[in-house]
């Protein structure tokens, strides 16, 4: 191996470690029970496991954070990616929403899983569990054209 690449590598190891000491916070927020979805529409809802299963990681206060979740650059990405879910819907939060928010946001999110926006590719990917079928995407948008 030549020098040069020999000092490429070690630069590269030496800013991946320097990129560990670098943790952004990996925060669950609590939850009131009585202001989640499951609470406004009902635990017994079908809707609600499938919110669970493919949008929970994202779009609630109940985050898994697997292993990859400690290991820089994942870390920063997916950290940055929950703060943006649930920025644009929190189901852990949905009574801070009014009616007509609620309805907005069950929309969007029958919109979203028919054109496959969401669950996003990358994470269907590592997560196949979270892959909506076509029942799963019926559910959601019964919910949100009752």
């Amino acid at each position: 191996m030549s020098r040069q690449l020999k000092q490429v590598a070690v630069a590269f190891v030496v800013v991946f470690v320097a990129a560990q000491l670098v943790r952004p916070e990996r925060a669950n927020p609590a939850t009131d029970p009585t202001r989640t979805i499951a609470a406004r529409v009902g635990a017994g809802n079908a809707l609600v496991p499938i919110l669970d299963r493919a949008c929970g990681d994202c779009h609630s206060n109940h985050t898994a954070w697997p292993w990859y979740t400690n290991v820089a650059p994942l870390s920063w990405l997916m950290v940055y990616g929950v703060r943006e879910g649930r920025a644009a819907v929190n189901f852990s939060e949905w009574a801070a929403y009014p009616p007509e928010r609620q309805r907005q946001l069950l929309d969007a999110s029958c919109h979203d899983a028919t054109t496959g926006k969401m669950p996003d590719h990358l994470w269907t990917t590592l997560h196949p569990e979270a892959r909506l079928s076509t029942q799963d995407i019926d559910t959601i948008c019964a919910a949100a054209h009752p």
